[in-house]
């Protein structure tokens, strides 16, 4: 499947890194939509269905962990694969998880992996 057919969810309240991120998804040929906290990203995931979620934990709002909650309660948007990006050690099963800070080729190489 061609990179131009993963749909990509950014889920991130740091609008410039949320924006950093989305840029070089995008320019890595991916179809990107963000949220800037958990409530936002439940309705985007379950409006675009992306093939994958970027997620950070600390957010207002609904934060990271309350989110991964909510998704897995929703059959429609359970099974898509998520990747945290933060700071905060976590215990949640995820795809996998990037501490902050990350590098670029790091996020690429995850979203690689994990976008099926």
């Amino acid at each position: 499947m061609p990179l131009l057919d993963k749909r990509i969810l950014v889920v991130e309240d740091n609008r410039e890194l949320r924006e950093l991120v989305v840029e070089l998804l995008e320019g890595a040929g991916y179809q990107v939509s963000s949220a800037e906290n958990g409530a936002q990203a439940l309705t985007e995931a379950k409006a675009r269905h992306p093939h994958l979620i970027l997620l950070d934990l600390m957010m207002p709002v609904m934060n990271g962990y309350q989110f991964r909650e909510k998704q897995l309660a929703e059959p429609d948007i359970r099974e898509i694969p998520v990747v945290v990006l933060s700071a905060h050690e976590n215990n949640l099963e995820v795809a996998e998880y990037l501490p902050k800070p990350f590098q670029v080729q790091e996020v690429l190489d995850a979203v690689h992996r994990h976008a099926v």
